[in-house]
């Protein structure tokens, strides 16, 4: 039985531990291209990606733990082990970062990282729809500086986002228990809500 697009997105879900192999070019391209039809106020294009793959997956995690022990934040040896064992795995990170606009005051600054975010969201659904697991992380040094600095993300220019992780999930997870949509929403009917 074929799975309809729409139950592809009902069918998505977060998968933290992968294993190669990863998209192959033509796949990632895809990928990446499915970024590129992000909602984006006034054409800003404010998404940037850096691709890293291989042995440069675990030189990054190398400097990024180095600089997160130099900012003095806490990182226990058990995790920085895990840390390691989970990127010994991983084919593919993106890392993630929004282009500041410093001189467009009309489009704030949310609503550029609300873009990226969308992007990071087309690119989750892609590879799920690929059949590749993704998952957002926003650990490994992303609110460190010198890690932004060092995947090329000035700070000054650059909100850096966190790391797109894609690859063939370790495990099946089976699907992912979702709460009933009516509990997030209500009906407006024109008139003050107290």
């Amino acid at each position: 039985m074929s799975v309809v697009p729409l139950e592809y997105l009902l069918s998505r879900r977060s998968t933290k531990f992968l294993k190669s192999p990863g998209p192959d070019e033509s796949q990632l391209a895809q990928i990446l291209q499915t970024a590129m039809s992000a909602p984006d106020h006034g054409r800003l294009q404010p998404w940037r990606f850096a691709l890293i793959r291989e042995e440069s997956i675990v030189r990054l995690g190398d400097m990024a733990i180095s600089a997160i022990k130099a900012e003095g934040l806490p990182l226990t040896p058990e995790k920085e082990a895990n840390t390691r064992r989970w990127l010994e795995e991983l084919p593919l990170l993106i890392a993630i970062a929004c282009k500041i606009d410093h001189n467009n005051t009309k489009i704030p600054e949310h609503e550029r990282m609300l873009a990226v975010g969308c992007a990071v969201m087309n690119m989750l659904n892609a590879a799920h729809m690929l059949g590749y697991g993704a998952f957002w992380s926003t650990g490994l040094g992303t609110y460190v500086d010198e890690v932004s600095e060092i995947l090329g993300f000035d700070t000054l220019e650059y909100r850096f986002m966190g790391y797109l992780a894609i690859g063939t999930p370790i495990r099946d997870l089976g699907p992912a228990q979702r709460p009933d949509f009516t509990q997030f929403v209500k009906e407006w009917t024109g008139t003050r809500s107290i």
